[in-house]
């Protein structure tokens, strides 16, 4: 995406794999941000007047018409993004297939709840905050905005949301197809960069949920502190894998490499650490090495592409930065290593590393995995718990009662145990330390975009 054209109030979209116009928009002029607040304000009145279960059934029919658009939504997603087809398809397809079950989830998690004790009767209910702010990242264009504006809504607040200046389009799809059944001014567009961010974060909003870099949500924070708006907050991560001597090094490769190298590394809870135990280091390498050859990377468009360009050349000049450091300091490449042309990065595999390497400390957001011998499980678990961020982990070993202890003591709001860190369903998505202020996602989750209230009587 780039921002940089002919007419400076025009959003330009660049496919990164080609650097092709995707499409464009007008930007939202900043001064008429406070307007554009005030009128989701006004909305929110009537709209948070419904009821609950008003407000669900309002939004159910969406679900059909994300079904019927998924295609098209994952196709422009993946232009935007760079996204392998097949994976923006998928996003699409989930955020659709899911639609109604989240709304149940959600109405369940907001419904009131009576408590009573001798004296008095109280009913704890959900009550609208007002207008949210929703500013979401690039790397999951749909399901993103989808997962703020949702529970936001049938919570009975409006919604402006500002998606990442890399994947607007596709953002705005997903807004339109709502606003075929929403009424008027309970979700708005908000288009633009971070100056349009800052806008609203600045504005008469109650809730503001953001997606993105650490960096950026400690701004927000700072910024919506005089105010006391309501703050949360999903930031970056440095996820550690440790690998057990008694693993299933085969199961372990695998999800090294998937979790790796999965959407160019531009993921989250990406693996970006791999700590394995020195009895069987060289034996994990040798099948992640050969896992990672298998790959193809190329057009996303194409049927058998499962890792395609960076975002942005920004983006790539970070990644590469690291690399080159980390191998200027003494780490060795097993795979990858080099910049391709264009936006892309071969799917790199660092052995030798250590955490004097700015590689190991701080987000990469690439596809690159970084792999550290250990000697002991108090090493280990030192290791993994080195770092600011705490969002997701996993710890891979056939003795599970053991690996679940280790998983135990890693500081990290989500760890797998032979597996990914995402939760069973109804689980919330919850990052800990500088991964997370708040969290989404689950009861607990939806509850956040609500202000409990409590009414009393007596018995």
């Amino acid at each position: 995406m780039s921002t940089a054209c002919a007419n400076d109030s025009l959003l330009t979209s660049i496919n990164p794999a080609n650097g092709e116009v995707v499409g464009s928009i007008a930007f939202t002029p900043v001064e008429h941000v406070a307007r554009m607040v005030q009128q989701a304000h006004a909305a929110q009145q009537t709209w948070g007047a419904l009821s609950l279960r008003e407000r669900a059934e309002i939004l159910r029919p969406a679900a059909a018409r994300l079904t019927q658009e998924a295609a098209r939504l994952g196709d422009l997603a993946s232009r935007e993004l760079g996204k392998p087809l097949a994976e923006a398809v998928g996003e699409a397809t989930y955020t659709a297939t899911a639609f109604a079950q989240e709304i149940d989830q959600i109405v369940d998690a907001l419904a009131d709840i009576t408590r009573a004790d001798a004296r008095t009767t109280s009913i704890l209910r959900h009550a609208p905050l007002g207008v949210c702010a929703a500013i979401t990242p690039w790397n999951f264009p749909i399901l993103m905005p989808h997962q703020s504006v949702l529970p936001a809504l049938i919570a009975g607040n409006t919604v402006l949301l500002k998606p990442s200046e890399e994947t607007t389009l596709v953002a705005c799809e997903y807004a339109s197809i709502l606003n075929e059944f929403l009424p008027h001014g309970v979700l708005t567009m908000v288009i633009g960069d971070g100056t349009q961010g800052r806008a609203l974060v600045l504005s008469d909003v109650n809730l503001i949920v953001f997606t993105g870099s650490r960096e950026t949500g400690k701004r927000i924070l700072s910024d919506a502190g005089p105010s006391l708006k309501r703050v949360i907050l999903e930031l970056g991560g440095k996820d550690p894998l440790i690998v057990l001597d008694d693993a299933d090094l085969d199961l372990a490769a695998a999800f090294a490499v998937r979790n790796s190298f999965r959407n160019a590394g531009q993921v989250c809870v990406s693996t970006e650490r791999i700590y394995v135990d020195a009895a069987v280091r060289a034996e994990f390498l040798a099948k992640m090495v050969e896992k990672t050859a298998a790959l193809k990377q190329g057009d996303p468009s194409e049927e058998t592409t499962t890792v395609g360009p960076m975002v942005n050349a920004r983006q790539k000049a970070k990644v590469v930065a690291q690399i080159d450091a980390a191998i200027a300091a003494g780490a060795t490449v097993l795979a990858g290593g080099s910049a391709g042309s264009g936006n892309f990065i071969a799917p790199t595999i660092l052995a030798n590393v250590n955490h004097t390497m700015e590689i190991m400390r701080e987000e990469t957001f690439g596809p690159v995995a970084c792999v550290q011998k250990f000697d002991s499980l108090d090493e280990a678990v030192r290791l993994a718990n080195d770092t600011p961020f705490g969002l997701g982990a996993a710890v891979f070993g056939r003795d599970v009662a053991r690996a679940e202890g280790i998983a135990a003591r890693i500081n990290t709001g989500m760890v797998g145990v032979n597996q990914g860190c995402g939760g069973a369903d109804g689980c919330p998505w919850v990052g800990a330390k500088d991964s997370g202020y708040g969290f989404h996602s689950g009861p607990e989750g939806h509850r956040q975009f609500a202000q409990v209230r409590v009414i009393s009587r007596p018995v």
